[in-house]
């Protein structure tokens, strides 16, 4: 069996080969890697191919051959939190455009959707997330977990609680 710096170098005198080793020895402690930041199996295989593809096109930055392993748990775990950052910038970009979908067409709010949005602004930040999200953006409660993150029961869960706060503080109103 080829050593990790054997592997590297052959990969970078061409054999492309070489790197398809290392893809293939290295595949689960990435992907597992991005499944333990990510909380997400499809995003994290995502974000494990994205490592490879980071890892094989900086291949010649890599100062010791030897130290592959490590410098690719790296890249994987930079990958991993920048895709934590895309998913939160689009679920605030969803967040802004359900608020601006919700506008009369001269800007104003008629005043029920101005309660139901103040009250909405009180919820906890989770909870304000997955209602924005489900009934502002008019996202389907699979695609809400997908993007803020969480299980479709954990998602389930807090609109469930949501609705009962937004009751309680509606009804104060």
């Amino acid at each position: 069996m080829e050593s990790d710096a054997q592997l590297v170098n052959a990969a970078l005198n061409g054999q492309k080969d070489a790197f398809a080793v290392l893809v293939n020895r290295y595949e689960r402690p990435v992907r597992l890697l991005a499944i333990n930041i990510l909380r997400d199996c499809h995003l994290a295989s995502d974000v494990a191919q994205d490592a490879f593809v980071h890892a094989f096109e900086n291949l010649t930055a890599l100062r010791k051959a030897d130290a592959f392993g490590p410098w690719l748990m790296k890249i994987t775990h930079r990958c991993a939190l920048d895709a934590i950052r895309k998913r939160a910038k689009l679920a605030h970009l969803d967040i802004t455009a359900a608020a601006a979908a919700i506008e009369k067409s001269d800007g104003q709010l008629d005043e029920d959707k101005r309660q139901v949005l103040a009250a909405v602004v009180k919820l906890p930040k989770a909870e304000r997330q997955v209602i924005m999200l489900r009934y502002f953006s008019g996202h389907c409660v699979r695609d809400v977990s997908e993007i803020v993150g969480r299980s479709v029961g954990t998602v389930t869960k807090q609109l469930s609680r949501a609705h009962q706060r937004l009751r309680k503080i509606l009804k104060e109103v």
